[in-house]
């Protein structure tokens, strides 16, 4: 089994290197967004809401080096406002009214699901493509709603759940060492 999960792991690395010009080209327009003073929202559910607040703890923080700290948003993560917004407006709304309180036009949401089916990550993704906030999407197999609704998405190739997250993660990172290599260097950080 373990020996199954690492070829089944290779395999759709392998396949997600394709991938690469895109996560240049989203690190290039974080930096935009990110230097110029808007925000990275994230959501996900379960396993992505965790990788959703690693990118954004990433970015608030530092990942290869020293840079300043940037406004990254994990959705879900402020349990007394998610908790009041999942009683009074219902699990469908719980990242769209999230997006609506903190997105503005010009920021970037990167929403997670493995399936693509997560009915509330879709909801936010319709959100801010509504009030302007660009909307990208790490999934898993397309096609899928998610993918569909987004600006732009990378669909993850694999059969299961696991090696989605996985490779989710690894693309999270790759993400952030190119938001780092194009970002402001360790002079600029403020004590």
């Amino acid at each position: 089994m373990i020996e199954e999960h690492f070829t089944a792991l290779s395999a759709t690395a392998d396949r997600t290197r394709a991938a690469a010009p895109k996560v240049r080209a989203w690190a290039r327009r974080l930096v935009t967004v990110l230097e110029g003073g808007g925000r990275l929202l994230t959501c996900g559910n379960g396993g992505s809401a965790a990788e959703a607040q690693h990118l954004s703890g990433e970015l608030a923080g530092r990942f290869l080096r020293d840079r300043r700290p940037y406004a990254a948003i994990p959705l879900h993560a402020d349990t007394s406002a998610f908790t009041a917004i999942l009683n009074d407006y219902g699990e469908q709304e719980v990242f769209a009214r999230g997006v609506r309180a903190h997105g503005r036009p010009g920021d970037v949401l990167i929403a997670l699901s493995t399936s693509g089916r997560s009915h509330n990550v879709i909801a936010a993704a319709k959100t801010a493509r509504e009030i302007g906030v660009r909307a990208w999407a790490l999934t898993g197999p397309a096609p899928n709603s998610l993918a569909a609704t987004c600006d732009d998405a990378i669909c993850v190739e694999a059969a299961e759940v696991a090696t989605v997250q996985e490779i989710h993660l690894a693309l999270v990172h790759a993400l952030c060492a190119e938001f780092d290599a194009l970002t402001v260097g360790p002079a600029e950080v403020q004590p």
